[in-house]
C-alpha cells in the first residue's frame, strides 16, 4: 500500500495495488479506483488539507493491527523518511518560487 500527498494540488492518494484502474466518484472530491475485476485498489481525496484540518495532520500515518512490532517500527521509520523527504522537497519548491 502506498499513501501519497501532492501539496501542489492538495490531493491525498491511497493505492492498495498498482494496476490499470476505473475511477468512480463517491462524492464531491472523493473517488474510488477499481481494477478490471471490480476490486477496490485505490482512493483519491481532493482538497485533503481542507477536509482533514491542516497539512500537519497528513504528515503521520498509523496502521494498527497489522504485523509485528518490528514491522510497526519499520513502518514508522519509512514514514519519518518520507516526512523528511517531503520537507526537503517543499523547501526546494519554496526556494524556486522565491527565485533562489
Amino acid at each position: 500500500m502506498k499513501v501519497s500527498y501532492d501539496p501542489e494540488v492538495d490531493a491525498l492518494s491511497i493505492v492498495f495495488r498498482g494496476t490499470t484502474v476505473t475511477t468512480k466518484p463517491l462524492g464531491e472530491g472523493i473517488a474510488l479506483e477499481y481494477d478490471q475485476e471490480g476490486r477496490l485498489v485505490g482512493i483519491e481525496v481532493l482538497d485533503a488539507v481542507k477536509r482533514f484540518g491542516d497539512a500537519e495532520s497528513l504528515n503521520q500515518v498509523i496502521v494498527e493491527g497489522i504485523g509485528s512490532a518490528t514491522a510497526s517500527r519499520r513502518g514508522r521509520m519509512v514514514i519519518a523518511e518520507k516526512r523528511a523527504e517531503y520537507g526537503a522537497a517543499r523547501c526546494a519548491r519554496a526556494d524556486r518560487k522565491r527565485g533562489k
